[in-house]
């Protein structure tokens, strides 16, 4: 049994995965999400400060759920956080979409295989005669 203490009241709990939040901690957080995304519809054009002083909401909070993709805001919403990557500001996630293309295609080109390229023997002509030769 893996038994952790809450990070916001310090209760012990059995902990089972995702935040080390007890149950009652989680709920409550999951109720303040709700009231959030409920205040941020209603005020399409809040910025992060207003919405953490309309829901008693700390702003770090409202950031980590930008940045876990459960807020999204539309492009002419004031509302944004930089890209950890590039620094542009975006309206959800971690990344920009460039900085996820780009680190797509590096975790592909190493994942691939590269094609092993023919050694060339130094010192000889590609255009010379394949056949061999003895010296006397």
């Amino acid at each position: 049994m893996n038994v952790r203490n809450c990070r916001k009241c310090r209760r012990l709990f059995n902990y089972v995965m995702g935040p080390y939040l007890c149950p009652q901690c989680r709920e409550e957080m999951e109720a303040k999400f709700q009231e959030v995304k409920k205040f941020v519809q209603e005020n399409r054009y809040a910025d992060i400060p207003t919405v953490s002083e309309a829901c008693n909401v700390e702003p770090s909070q409202i950031n980590q759920w930008i940045r876990e993709e459960r807020l999204c805001f539309a492009e002419d919403s004031p509302i944004g956080i930089a890209c950890e990557r590039c620094g542009l500001t975006i309206k959800s996630g971690r990344f920009c979409e460039k900085c996820k293309a780009e680190m797509s295609n590096g975790f592909k080109s190493a994942i691939t295989p590269q094609e092993p390229k023919p050694a060339q023997p130094s010192g000889q002509n590609r255009n010379a005669n394949p056949k061999m030769r003895y010296l006397d």
